[in-house]
């Protein structure tokens, strides 16, 4: 009887690992793009959106069964409320850009994996990678989010950005003068 109990505990633990493991490779991301409307869904680290075509970037679906909230920062509109898997964050059809994102893990997912992620910037280009939750993008510039590049890794990876740009620039509007 022990025995058998043992052999489901291992069974039901392998099965949850495995999941996990599946989770990880099923994220998937798209973008709603100025003139082109919904791309195509790419995978973990491709890049969506487009460069050098100057078309903003409006919407945002992320899939990941393992979990996984996001929300955009909205031209006219600012950050709005965070949205899960397989939701819409930004605008269709109100031709708004989006202008920086939040990218979060939830669930067991968080504990096992971290999310990185870097924008692709009107006039700035590619800047640098935002992590769990960090802004990437800008606020209050005027400028459209043009591409999108997500990436899970496992915590224990180590992950050299190769950038040392930061991955989310505010302009501060009234600021004093010094």
């Amino acid at each position: 009887m022990i025995r058998k109990i043992f052999s489901a505990v291992i069974l039901a633990a392998m099965l949850l690992l495995a999941r996990d493991a599946a989770a990880y490779e099923d994220i998937t991301y798209q973008a709603n793009v100025e003139g082109l409307g919904w791309m195509q869904p790419v995978k973990d680290n491709e890049i969506v959106g487009t460069t050098g075509q100057a078309r903003r970037m409006e919407a945002l679906i992320i899939d990941f069964p393992g979990g996984i909230k996001y929300r955009a920062h909205v031209q006219n509109v600012g950050w709005q409320p965070w949205v899960h898997s397989g939701e819409a964050a930004g605008t269709v059809g109100k031709n708004l850009r989006m202008e920086a994102v939040q990218i979060e893990l939830v669930g067991r997912s968080a504990q096992y994996f971290d999310v990185y992620y870097r924008a692709h910037v009107e006039q700035i280009g590619w800047l640098g990678w935002a992590k769990n939750g960090e802004p990437a993008g800008t606020a209050g510039a005027g400028l459209r989010l043009e591409a999108l590049q997500i990436m899970l890794l496992e915590k224990d990876d180590t992950f050299e950005t190769g950038s040392n740009k930061a991955p989310f620039y505010q302009k501060v509007v009234n600021a004093p003068k010094v």
